[in-house]
């Protein structure tokens, strides 16, 4: 299996379950791996013939960004099902970083792996 992969997409959400964190954006940081196979796209050269990441990643922003969740556990969940749903792909990854959550640590945060259920 082929990965096609996004990192470092950085979204404003309100994530938390403090009271202060229900009132705010905060910045979460997804690393995204999906699995594909790449070789008809990489043979015909054709965009249509591969998994879309500008689509994946511009669903996924306004998902996140609408989205309220208290528990980043949920986010991911969700995130990975829009993921392996509504882009057809068998397995994915997903790293989720709520960076600064803990003072001491850089990043916190949750690695998810799904696939479609055979």
């Amino acid at each position: 299996m082929d990965i096609i992969f996004l990192s470092d997409l950085r979204i404003e959400t309100v994530i938390g379950v403090f009271d202060w964190e229900r009132e705010i954006k905060q910045t979460v940081v997804f690393d995204l791996q999906m699995g594909a196979d790449i070789r008809k796209a990489a043979a015909s050269d054709q965009l249509e013939d591969t998994l879309d990441y500008k689509s994946v990643a511009k669903r996924i922003i306004d998902f996140v960004g609408g989205s309220e969740f208290q528990l980043v556990e949920t986010l991911a969940e969700r995130v990975a099902d829009i993921i392996l749903t509504e882009f057809e792909v068998p397995w994915v990854r997903v790293q989720l970083n709520k960076q600064g959550a803990v003072r001491g640590a850089r990043d916190v945060g949750v690695i998810i792996e799904r696939g479609t259920k055979h």
